[in-house]
Formats: structure tokens, C-alpha cells, sequence
């Protein structure tokens, strides 16, 4: 059985929302790999990002990855761009099994419409002049490193119990390989 439950995706996806609920399901501990990263560094991310730049995020983010990586029995939520490092990718599908939470762009757009709180979307968006197409271009730089994953699953029109239902039904037939 692989230990961990990575879930991976574009931001607004609910990789968050839904770890935590699959996490209590599971009875085991929940790492948001983002939420680890301003913990660490006592820094919400778009202070991050403001003050040292995208560059130096990363690398806080990899250093995240590989600590949360060493554990075992828990799952994980990944920022939107984690995978976008081809050692990130491979330090999480090595630990365990690697969900992706997809969304139809109508969706996202609903669930990322504050500014402000992300901050690649954010640049995107004011370079582009529309969040659609920044969405869009986002997702289209993404889909290799999504398309990596063991699962995906669908949040547009499913409650996050339907999602859970579904995630456990997968770990349960296919994820233990």
C-alpha cells in the first residue's frame, strides 16, 4: 500500500477543502503543503511572493515537499504550481498516491474571484487584462504535470462528500497497487 494521499490541481480546485474532510475520514493528519510553507516561514504567501519573489517561493516549496515527503499515513495538499518541478512530482507520486482535482473554468473562475490571494493567477490576470485567460494559459502550462496523476476527479458539480465517496471508492479498487 502506498502511505500518503497527495492531492494535486489548479488553484480553486478544493484540494484544501477536500483534504481535510478525506483526511478526518481516513483518521489521518492533514499537511496544506501552502499553509505548512507560511507557517515555517511566518509569512502569508502573497508576502512571500511581494517581498522575496516567485523564485524564492519555490524553493521554500521544494524544501516543503521533501520534509512532508518523509512522513508517512497522511495526506497532502499541494499549492496549484507544485508540480510545474519535475522533482517535486516525483518526490510526491514516490510517496504516495497522486489525486488531481480538475474543475470546468467557470468554476474557478467563481471559486478564485478574490484578488489578492493568489498571486501567480493575480500577475497572470493583470498581464492578460482577464482572468479567464489567465486561467485558461495557466491551465494549458499545467496539463502535462496534472495529466501525471494516478486519479483525477471532477469538483464542479459534486458536494465534497460525493468527491470523498469517490476518492476512497478509488483508493479502495485501485490506489493500494
Amino acid at each position: 500500500m502506498k502511505s500518503n494521499i497527495i492531492l494535486i490541481g489548479f488553484m480553486g480546485t478544493g484540494k484544501t477543502s477536500i483534504g481535510k474532510i478525506l483526511a478526518t475520514k481516513l483518521g489521518c493528519a492533514f499537511v496544506d503543503l501552502d499553509h505548512k510553507i507560511e507557517s515555517d516561514h511566518k509569512m502569508k504567501i502573497p508576502e512571500i511572493f511581494k517581498k522575496y519573489g516567485e523564485d524564492h517561493f519555490r524553493k521554500l516549496e521544494k524544501q516543503a515537499v521533501k520534509e512532508v515527503t518523509q512522513r508517512c499515513g497522511i495526506v497532502i495538499a499541494t499549492g496549484g504550481g507544485t508540480i510545474k518541478d519535475a522533482e517535486n512530482l516525483q518526490m510526491l507520486k514516490n510517496s504516495g498516491v497522486v489525486i488531481c482535482l480538475t474543475a470546468d473554468i467557470d468554476e474557478i473562475l467563481l471559486r478564485t474571484e478574490n484578488k489578492g490571494d493568489r498571486p501567480v493567477l493575480d500577475k497572470r490576470d493583470k498581464q492578460h487584462g482577464d482572468r479567464r485567460v489567465a486561467i485558461e494559459k495557466l491551465l494549458a502550462e499545467r496539463k502535462e504535470f496534472y495529466d501525471q496523476a494516478d486519479y483525477k476527479v471532477d469538483t464542479t458539480n459534486w458536494s465534497p462528500l460525493q468527491i470523498i465517496d469517490d476518492i476512497c471508492q478509488y483508493l479502495k479498487n485501485d490506489g493500494n497497487k
